[in-house]
């Protein structure tokens, strides 16, 4: 096999150009000043200005215009390249045309300079927003120049190099200090720091152990670790996020596609009566035909929609952007633009609002029985189990310093739960019957309390005589309560759906906070009742991570999924990721997305108002041409940097 290079820590930082995804970041000026339209536009406007000084000279003449007409090949080169392949492919006139074509005009009539700035203008800001929509690609998709090409399997002969796509489920890895971590698993043998930015969107490296899970395309620190693939390479969250990237190019805001849709309907009209002005003044009016041509340039320039083709799409890719750098993906700015219209956000509860893994709260035990000998009991009982409650009282017994002692005769009692003989005795582990009346008042006091608070309580007995009771629940996330209350901050609803009984989903939510409260859900029911948010408030956005969650995600107006531990399928059908699970998120992500759609309506009616008044003026007052140029393609750069505030 050829061996392939595989890149390091330091490599890869200077390959990818990429600052931290969870570092605030300045607006990259530098960046902005490399980028190829706009040194194509600074170029334009070191020729315009150079053709204008010469001018000023009033010597050979040819030169000056020599220098316009490069100015005008330059800075329209780009914006010329894209209307020619619309008109030629799509046999449609798009608004690159007719700028081009208003500068010309001017430059047909003696004004090479306002043509030129027009020039100029134009493919400045067509370079800033061709910025906005590059940073916002290589934002989402930074990683992707961190993909792993081979790793170092260890086998019996030893270690050799292989390219990543040749692993399969168990192989054992060896990821040397600073080297990327090549496929998804869990660590073996040694420990590290592992800087996981790229994915999570975690600034800081997280600490791992054996036992711990890692992540294809994260970076390894100090120590070398032995990893054992859990995932084949099409399969790991890396694959998954390459995939959501490829989609966020795809779709593009509602708005923008009208615009879009109306773009070419507009610009025929503007030729068509620009034309008919030429022609039709002089004879109706009275106008000269150099005064009817003159006022047709200058109403072909601020007629242009510019500035209301460029008001949507670099605020929303600007604010793809920035989620993007926190750890939250978008499959497009479609949802970026229907996420701030929410009105809901509903929530599944395990492994969404809690940790997804069960674990013990308590420990009940009768008169006469030692709490240690019990969970020993419990625990070398449910050892053999792969049930996640019986796990959930291993670790516990482990935790406590239990020692585990072997069960003889281990059967399982269905609809019930397990029998095992431990310590000479018969001991059962299962339902608890809240009327059994050999249940004694104050075990049963604790059970009624426990069920009322949202535990999950299992019946201990020895012998058949109960010796206590033990309590599991899934643990509500660190961030949940934060997380929904930031969400009311925002004057949404909560929700909570959930397949779970209803008296633990009323616990919870009364714990951290929700406001509406459906238990005991199949999923199709979660679809009815997310189509039934919808009638009643609008907009709802669905958050989740497993199987089961999918219909309801892709039912949702928008549907985020769990990117850390989150199912295959949730993953596919959500239209946002939190790659690294952090709900606490998704207030600040719609908060962004309001902004950018405040910015958008903004940036319309101010752009709308401009060429509105450019127009009347034209007529009304008789504006000249290079005030025309200047408040026309001013408005243009004004949306787009309006827009490119949502960068910071």
């Amino acid at each position: 096999m050829e061996a392939v290079h595989r890149r390091t820590l330091s490599e890869i930082q200077k390959s990818a150009n990429q600052p931290n995804p969870g570092r605030k970041r300045r607006f990259d000026w530098l960046r902005l000043l490399r980028h190829q339209e706009m040194l194509l536009a600074l170029g334009s406007c070191g020729l315009m200005l150079a053709a204008w000084a010469w001018g000023m000279q009033e010597a050979m003449p040819w030169v000056s215009m020599a220098l316009y007409i490069a100015a005008y090949a330059v800075g329209g080169y780009v914006k010329a390249r894209e209307g020619l392949i619309t008109l030629v492919k799509e046999r449609d006139l798009d608004v690159n045309l007719l700028m081009i074509a208003a500068a010309l005009g001017a430059a047909s009539i003696g004004y090479w300079n306002e043509g030129a700035m027009l020039i100029f203008i134009f493919a400045l800001s067509g370079a800033l927003e061709s910025f906005a929509s590059d940073r916002s690609r290589k934002d989402i998709s930074a990683l992707i120049a961190m993909k792993p090409e081979t790793a170092l399997r260890v086998s019996g002969d030893g270690v050799e190099e292989v390219a990543v796509e040749a692993l399969a489920v168990g192989d054992l890895l060896l990821v040397k200090p600073g080297e990327v971590i090549p496929a998804d698993g869990t660590i073996r043998t040694g420990s590290s720091a592992v800087n996981q930015s790229a994915i999570t969107g975690e600034s800081i490296p997280v600490d791992k152990q054996p036992g711990d899970g890692v992540y294809a395309g994260t970076l390894n620190g100090e120590g070398a670790i032995y990893v054992e693939v859990s995932s084949p390479a099409e399969g790991t969250l890396f694959s998954k996020i390459i995939t959501l990237v490829e989609q966020a190019q795809q779709e593009v805001p509602g708005t923008q596609r009208f615009i879009k849709r109306l773009e070419g309907i507009y610009a025929k009209t503007i030729v068509a009566a620009t034309l008919a002005l030429i022609l039709l003044t002089p004879l109706l009016v009275g106008w000269s035909w150099s005064f009817a041509f003159y006022k047709a340039m200058v109403f072909l320039v601020v007629a242009s929609p510019c500035a209301i083709v460029s008001s949507v799409m670099p605020a929303m890719l600007s604010a793809m952007s920035k989620s993007a750098r926190k750890g939250v993906l978008f499959k497009g700015g479609a949802h970026m633009d229907h996420l701030g219209s929410i009105r809901v956000v509903a929530f599944d509860k395990t492994g969404t609002l809690t940790e997804g893994s069960p674990v013990v709260t308590g420990l009940y035990t009768a008169v006469g029985f030692d709490p240690r000998e019990v969970l020993a009991a419990c625990a070398a009982a449910e050892s053999l189990s792969e049930h996640p409650l019986a796990k959930a009282i291993v670790r516990k017994a482990e935790a406590e310093g239990v020692p585990l002692r072997g069960a003889e005769e281990l059967r399982a009692l269905p609809g019930w739960g397990i029998e095992a003989e431990v310590f000479g005795a018969t001991w059962r582990v299962g339902k608890v019957d809240e009327g059994d009346s050999m249940l004694p008042q104050p075990m049963a006091d604790q059970l009624h309390a426990w069920i009322a608070e949202g535990h999950t309580v299992s019946a201990i007995q020895r012998n058949g005589e109960y010796a206590g009771l033990i309590a599991l629940r899934d643990e509500v996330r660190s961030q949940a309560k934060a997380a929904i209350a930031q969400l009311h901050e925002l004057g949404l609803t909560v929700a909570m759906l959930t397949g779970d009984r209803g008296v633990t989903a009323n616990a919870l939510a009364g714990e951290i906070g929700v406001d509406l409260v459906y238990g005991d859900l199949l999923p199709q029911e979660k679809v009815e009742h997310v189509k039934a948010l919808r009638e009643r408030y609008g907009s709802v956005a669905m958050v989740g991570d497993g199987v089961n969650d999918a219909p309801a995600l892709a039912a949702a107006t928008v549907g985020i999924a769990m990117g850390g531990g989150g199912s295959g399928a949730a993953l596919e059908v959500a239209d946002v990721v939190l790659m690294n699970d952090s709900i606490e998120r998704i207030a600040e992500t719609i908060s962004l997305a309001r902004r950018a759609r405040r910015i958008v309506k903004q940036n319309l009616t101010f752009a709308g108002a401009v060429i509105l008044m450019l127009i009347v003026s034209n007529f009304a007052a008789g504006i000249p041409l290079p005030l025309g140029v200047v408040g026309h393609e001013g408005s243009t750069l004004l949306v787009i940097l309006n827009g490119l505030r949502l960068l910071r």
